[in-house]
Formats: structure tokens, sequence, C-alpha cells
């Protein structure tokens, strides 16, 4: 097993994390439970994540009774508060009333004095974050959290709780999103933001629930013709295997995993091996626009023309207003005549007029300088987006 410093703080995590989201004390026993969690230490893992929303508080029970006669200092447990766990309108939400209480109950049901990660399951519309803040710093100078999290919360969300975390001494280190090869939206904005914060990842169903796990395709070869069964598609698919796990922003958490699927397999290792260091571009960069670093002050000089199909250049001038730049033949590349479509329409609008005269096909005048619709026959031009009308 490898591990990883979280964010820029001191704690120390393990690769993959165990968490116990809608297994102990749901769909399997508790036995079966113990073992999950005695093959999970036995690979080398140390990092447990659980909550207390988490079968209704049961998943945090089976995982302390499990973890009972650990040594605690080789340990990193995580929990969460904010869904209810109650009927009553303070079981819920992240009051301070609730983060304290939420926190007690927690310790009491995984038989610990202190866990070392506490998130805000989610962000909490209804309550002020400097109070949720407040609550979690108490927390923190009582020795019963070492470090705050937060799960799913937006960039902008993130942002104001880093800011008050730092006037408040709080050690805010990790964000818990959904991330996996198939839910990639996190890309964009929210580890970029977490970057700029100094937030460590700690993603949730990295094997998307299952589906990249295999398990629901059991003992099935890849289609004869499929490129994932050649050995070229083989060597793609141990290689993003590879880079996946050695993106350096996200430890990744691992729920549902039964004891006899969390040992390693002869073809984990090989896959690993054949990997180079990792690119500075995260996998699937391509979600993520990354400007070139040379040119780019020419590629922001570039716009699109109407009618060209390509980029052309443009000009502030001193009030701020874009304007295309002219064309030495006079033509504004940006107008309407630069448009194919545009330009006909025009030729039959002046082609009209010349055969209709002023009065045109109803024999009524047609007010000068009117705006908006103006028919000619089938078609319909708008004199405010037109920029070159009939010729009159």
């Amino acid at each position: 097993m490898e591990f990883r410093r979280l964010g820029q703080s001191g704690l120390v995590i393990s690769e993959i994390a165990y968490g116990n989201w809608i297994t102990h004390g749901a769909q399997i026993d508790e036995e079966a439970a113990h073992a999950c969690v005695r093959a999970a230490l036995d690979a080398g893992i140390t990092t447990f994540d659980t909550a207390d929303v988490y079968s209704e508080t049961r998943a945090e029970t089976v995982l302390g009774k499990a973890l009972a006669g650990q040594r605690r200092e080789g340990l990193v447990l995580s929990t969460k508060v904010c869904h209810p766990v109650g009927p009553g309108p303070n079981d819920r939400g992240l009051s301070r009333k609730h983060v304290i209480e939420g926190c007690e109950g927690s310790l009491r049901r995984l038989g610990t004095d202190y866990v070392d990660l506490y998130y805000a399951h989610r962000y909490d519309p209804a309550v002020p974050l400097e109070e949720t803040m407040l609550a979690f710093a108490d927390l923190v100078r009582s020795g019963k959290v070492l470090y705050v999290g937060v799960s799913e919360w937006t960039p902008e969300q993130i942002s104001r709780a880093a800011g008050l975390a730092r006037e408040l001494r709080v050690p805010l280190v990790a964000s818990q999103p959904q991330y996996s090869m198939l839910w990639r939206v996190i890309e964009s904005q929210v580890v970029p933001a977490c970057e700029r914060e100094g937030l460590g990842q700690v993603v949730w169903s990295p094997l998307a629930q299952g589906i990249l796990s295999g398990k629901y395709l059991p003992g099935t070869a890849a289609p004869s013709d499929s490129r994932a069964g050649t050995e070229a598609g083989k060597g793609f698919v141990d290689m993003l295997v590879g880079h996946w796990m050695k993106d350096e922003g996200a430890p990744a958490g691992l729920p549902g995993a039964g004891p006899g699927r969390l040992g390693p397999r002869p073809d984990d290792e090989p896959a690993r091996d054949r990997v180079g260091p990792p690119e500075p571009v995260r996998l699937g960069g391509h979600h993520r626009r990354e400007p070139s670093r040379a040119g780019q002050g020419e590629r922001r000089g570039l716009r699109r023309t109407a009618g060209a199909g390509r980029a052309g250049p443009h000009r502030r001038d001193p009030l701020g207003v874009h304007r295309a730049r002219p064309r030495e033949d006079g033509l504004n590349t940006a107008s309407a005549a630069g448009n194919e479509k545009g330009a006909g329409r025009t030729r039959r609008g002046a082609a009209r007029l010349e055969r209709h005269g002023s009065r045109g096909r109803n024999g009524r005048h047609r007010r000068p300088g009117r705006l908006g619709h103006q028919r000619h026959g089938r078609h319909t031009w708008h004199g405010r987006r037109n920029r070159h009308p009939p010729a009159t």
C-alpha cells in the first residue's frame, strides 16, 4: 500500500480508503462486515470512511466493532454530519447544535474519543456558514476532531469555507466528491478550487458503484469484435488504470467491496509498472480547457466571423467596445454580407424592390426606416440584425 499527504496538511492517508456506505448494517451481516475490514487491514489500508447517516447510524456501530482492538494511532477514521439521523428538526443540517451533537453520537458509535477527519456531508443553505465553521473550530479545539473536510460542495462554497477556516485557524484539508472514469464533472472547477485552497481529494465511488469493477459481468470475456478484447485494447485499459492510480490529486475511497475483492490481483502490478510518471494534465484533461502557454495572447485575440468558418482578429477601442477590424476590400467580415445565405436574401430583396418599386407587391407604401419584421415573399428579414437590408 502506498500513502499520500492529504492536501497541504501533514495528515498521511492510505492511497486506497475503505468506505462502508450501504453495506455495513444493511446489505451484509456483521460477520461479513468484520471480514471485509480484516481484509482491508491485511491489504495495508489504514483509512476508513463512514457517516452517521449510513444505514441509519448502524454503519458507524459496525465499523467501530470491527476496528476494536486495533492500534488507534495507526488508523485514520473519518465520518460526516448533515443528513437527517432522527425525526426532529435539529436532527439534520449544519447548525451548531447538530454538528456538535452529531459528533458526540459518532464518537460513541465508533467507540473512540476522536475522529481524524470530520466532513460536512453536504452544504446547508439554511445555516450561516460562519456558524457551521465556528462549530467545527470548537470541535477541533476540544480535541474531538483533528481535521475538517467537505463533501459535494461547489467551488464557491469551498472558497468561502476555506477563507473562514483560515480566520478561525481550522484545518480544512479535504473535499470528498463523486469521481470516477465515468463521472468527471469535478475536473473543470471543483478540483482547481481545491488546489487553490490546499484541499486534497478523497473521492467516493471511484469504481462507479461497481460498474468499473467488472462484477456485473463475471467470467464474461470481451466480445471478439470489441477493441477491448484485442492486445492493444488490453494495454490501453492497463495504462488507463495505472494513470488513474498515479493521479496525485485523488486518494480514492472504496465503498462496497467484499472481502474476496480487496486483495491484490495478478494483473494489478504489471499495469502500474508499465506506466511512466503522470502527465501534468489529469486523466481526461480534455474536459478541462488547458490553454497553451505559447501564443496565449494571440489565442485571446481571435473571434469567430460570420460565414467565414474560421477565426479572425479583433480589436478593442478605448471605450471597451469590441469592433470587427475592417477588411482591405471594405467589407466587414462579421456582417451578414459575409454569410452566403444572408447575402442571397439581400440580393433577392433588392431584386424584388427593383420589380415592384417602393410600393411592394400589395401596393402599399413601406414606411422608411421601419425596424422589425419585413416580408419579402416567403422570407423575413430583421432590420436591427441585418447589417445590409435591401437597397431602397
